[in-house]
């Protein structure tokens, strides 16, 4: 299947996504297989990998200068600024460009990798069934799975708190503020930081430059 069936098929089934978008994007007048260069070798799917000179370069992966208090391995959301850092030994860390929530987090405080997913099956929250019975109650992960190549599930002490960073397949999101309240990342990103970050690694929120405590 080439990169744009794929995609064509990802925008039909990504309403569904408790972690997508809510309304159109308008990508009508742009090709989207004009996104990508290639594909990573991954399994059971190779990662269809993105053109990141279309993205602003502040959304581009890299490493930088990072003074913040938080312990090395502290995974430090910011909101506003739409981008993840992975705080690294040596007052770095790796930055991300992430896609937000349209209505930012419902959750304060400290969160933490309850556990993840590679190619994951995605499911709708009990919420979601209620507003429209006829939604699947899963989808098998894939190159069309909205939750992308890899998943991790944030938890509170043991309960699943039902927010996602994953993968997406919809490259242009990323900087935006779209999504129902998942954090969404370049698929070989998510992939990165999937390599990098134990179950058990501690997530916090940031918005106007204060953790939600």
């Amino acid at each position: 299947m080439t990169i744009r069936r794929i995609l064509i098929a990802a925008m039909l089934i990504a309403p569904l996504a408790a972690c997508n978008q809510r309304g159109p994007i308008n990508v009508a007048a742009d090709d989207d297989s004009a996104w990508y260069i290639g594909t990573m070798p991954d399994k059971p799917y190779d990662v269809p990998l993105v053109d990141t000179s279309r993205l602003d370069p502040k959304y581009r992966r890299r490493t930088v200068a990072y003074a913040g208090p938080e312990r090395p391995g502290t995974i430090v959301v910011d909101i506003d600024q739409r981008q993840l850092a992975l705080v690294q030994e040596g007052g770095t860390a790796v930055q991300y460009g992430v896609g937000v929530g349209k209505l930012g987090f419902s959750w304060k405080g400290e969160a933490r990798v309850g556990r993840k997913g590679v190619w994951p099956d995605w499911s709708p929250t009990t919420t979601m069934v209620s507003l429209n019975p006829d939604l699947p109650r899963t989808r098998k992960g894939g190159l069309d799975n909205p939750l992308g190549a890899r998943a991790l599930y944030l938890y509170q002490g043991n309960r699943d708190i039902l927010f996602r960073i994953h993968g997406t397949n919809e490259p242009w999101s990323i900087g935006e503020q779209m999504s129902s309240g998942c954090i969404r990342m370049l698929n070989e990103d998510i992939v990165d930081l999937y390599e990098r970050v134990p179950v058990g690694a501690t997530v916090l929120v940031k918005r106007n430059g204060r953790y939600r405590a």
